[in-house]
């Protein structure tokens, strides 16, 4: 079991795995694809204070090495999306975590303060804007936490993790997920037209697993990997990064039923590694061919390890 927070409303999760938002709706879509009780929680979609309509033009664009995601961020309003899926939650069999995004703190509280008195959730994930430097991390992060007793995750952009990270620890956030999504540009085959939007692919892995290896080497809450998960073993190398958790993204339109393979393997019912595994890593009945495997293949040399920045902005 995963605390998240502290107190009688922390967040408990019984897998490492989290659904990541964006990627399997506001609440039950995904529910025919996957069974979302092997989610150790499972993240909304993005809701705004006021209600947005989905973007004009193209909303994917195939590339070579994934995928760029245009949608305008569509969602009825954090008022309309409690009486639509209020019910819905309630019955989910995982913890549902609210992805809130706003344009600045006052819009945030607002939100915040519909969630924490009418949701019935279980905690609130914050997206992080690009742009925000380290004293508007913390101010936003401030603002929500003194008007939620919730868990907070904070959200953060991969470009600028690492340097804001310890800003939304210090602004009352109880996670940091690092990291959402980067921002990209790429040319609609079918249009001729320059298209933005989130870029999502297994070649985001290592800058992942570098921002969480130098977060977790200084902040004193637990990190939450995300980032080009697409099989067991991608999933466990953010866990030795350092990450307590990890979110699933892109994984979950390729290939549904992998998300629940992975949750099964970070829940010690799949063999994790054919070779070089931890010793906590192996469980009774694996197999006596996986075992076999173990002892004839030479374990791979261990990780150097990661070596922090010198000093990390507060």
């Amino acid at each position: 079991m995963i605390e998240l927070g502290s107190g009688k409303q922390s967040l408990q999760l019984s897998t490492a795995v989290i659904g990541a938002s964006g990627v399997f709706g506001f609440s039950t879509e995904y529910a025919r694809l996957m069974d979302l009780s092997k989610l150790g929680a499972f993240v909304t979609n993005p809701i705004t204070l006021k209600p947005r309509r989905a973007a004009e033009g193209t909303h994917v664009v195939a590339l070579d090495s994934g995928v760029l995601i245009h949608t305008g961020l569509p969602n009825p309003g954090v008022h309309k999306t409690h009486q639509l899926h209020a019910a819905r939650w309630k019955n989910m069999p995982t913890p549902v975590v609210v992805h809130v995004i706003a344009a600045n703190p006052d819009e945030l509280v607002q939100c915040v303060q519909v969630i924490d008195q009418h949701y019935g959730v279980d905690g609130i994930e914050i997206g992080i804007h690009d742009e925000f430097v380290h004293r508007e991390v913390r101010k936003f992060i401030e603002a929500a936490r003194s008007h939620t007793h919730l868990p907070i995750l904070a959200q953060l952009p991969l470009n600028t993790a690492v340097q804001v990270a310890l800003a939304a620890e210090d602004g009352g956030a109880d996670a940091l997920v690092v990291a959402a999504s980067p921002r990209g540009t790429a040319r609609d085959p079918l249009t001729g037209q320059f298209v933005g939007g989130r870029v999502y692919g297994p070649w985001l892995k290592p800058l992942g697993l570098r921002a969480v290896g130098q977060i977790c080497a200084r902040a004193k809450i637990p990190v939450i990997g995300a980032g080009g998960i697409f099989n067991p073993i991608d999933a466990r190398d953010y866990i030795a990064a350092g990450a307590k958790a990890v979110q699933i993204d892109a994984v979950a339109w390729l290939r549904p039923a992998m998300v629940e393979t992975i949750c099964r393997d970070l829940g010690g019912l799949e063999l994790t590694r054919k070779a070089g595994s931890f010793e906590d890593e192996w469980w009774p009945g694996i197999g006596e061919t996986a075992v076999m495997r173990a002892q004839l293949l030479p374990s791979p040399p261990p990780m150097p390890p990661v070596k922090p920045p010198p000093e990390l902005p507060r």
